[in-house]
């Protein structure tokens, strides 16, 4: 054999084997911290789990019914506000200012929101809009989650509409069609599915948020609905249990670590199925 060749095919085995090794070694975390969530977590998971509100302190009956919606509500919230600022920000990225000055600052800016802790977003939240309002609420707490869905609307927003091809714009231009309806009609419609993969991922990205709402939104033992007032919300309470002297309130914790882990799996994996389906069309 080519002396050359022997040790190029040696240093060909070396580099798969080290990117197998390095692959392992990360699957096997998420393996392990998968299976350490469902051996503590799975028992917890009953009915009284999703009808029940949290216990106060020393009591072995209760659940996390409004931790639960209160997530849910300010995750549809900040994403609500969220998911159209990015994708009209996203949509002037790649279809109005390719090559202007103001494309390349907003794309900066985008840039280190999308890598800012999410502490400290909550901070700023909380001097914009906690203080001024006197008081913590679930509305400061959709806002600083909407603020951390931006940044990724943003970007998934841009590089899928970078993606469409020109001749479909072109063909749509020559046909007498306005920008507008060029966007709304072809470019809207060629990157769906990726738009859509952006929007999961950026729920995905905030559905388990802890720091930001520590500062905005808090937690609330009872039920509540007011966006005006303190909400509780599982990454808080989880937080909250998991520091506890109470073995019922550590089991709760590990439930709801268990939940908000198989929402952002199963967000994931729709987000795969629909950005699979986009690259075989």
């Amino acid at each position: 054999m080519n002396p050359i060749y022997a040790r190029r095919r040696r240093w060909d085995i070396v580099i798969r084997g080290l990117c197998i090794a390095a692959a392992a070694f990360g699957v096997t975390w998420l393996a392990l911290i998968l299976v350490t969530l469902l051996y503590n977590g799975i028992s917890g998971l009953n009915l009284e789990l999703f009808t029940a509100d949290t216990p106060p302190p020393g009591s072995t009956d209760g659940g996390l019914r409004n931790a639960i919606v209160g997530s849910i509500i300010m995750t549809v919230i900040g994403v609500g506000i969220g998911a159209p600022l990015g994708l009209f920000a996203g949509t002037y990225l790649a279809e109005y200012g390719r090559n202007d000055k103001l494309t390349s600052v907003i794309r900066f800016i985008n840039d280190i929101l999308l890598s800012a802790p999410s502490i400290i977003i909550g901070l700023f939240i909380y001097g914009a809009v906690v203080v001024p309002m006197r008081g913590f609420s679930a509305l400061a707490g959709a806002l600083a989650l909407a603020v951390i869905v931006i940044p990724v609307v943003v970007r998934t927003t841009e590089d899928m509409l970078l993606l469409v091809p020109n001749p479909l714009r072109e063909a749509a231009s020559a046909l007498g069609l306005p920008r507008s309806l060029v966007i709304k009609r072809i470019a809207y419609r060629a990157a769906r599915s990726g738009l859509i993969t952006g929007v999961l991922l950026a729920t995905a990205r905030v559905a388990g948020e802890t720091a930001p709402l520590l500062f905005t939104a808090l937690s609330n033992q009872f039920f509540s609905l007011g966006l005006d007032k303190t909400m509780a919300n599982l990454p808080v309470t989880i937080n909250n249990f998991v520091q506890s002297p109470y073995a019922y309130w550590k089991q709760l914790a590990w439930s709801g670590a268990l939940l908000i882990t198989l929402t952002v799996l199963a967000l994931n994996i729709g987000a795969r199925i629909l950005g699979a389906e986009r690259t075989a069309k």
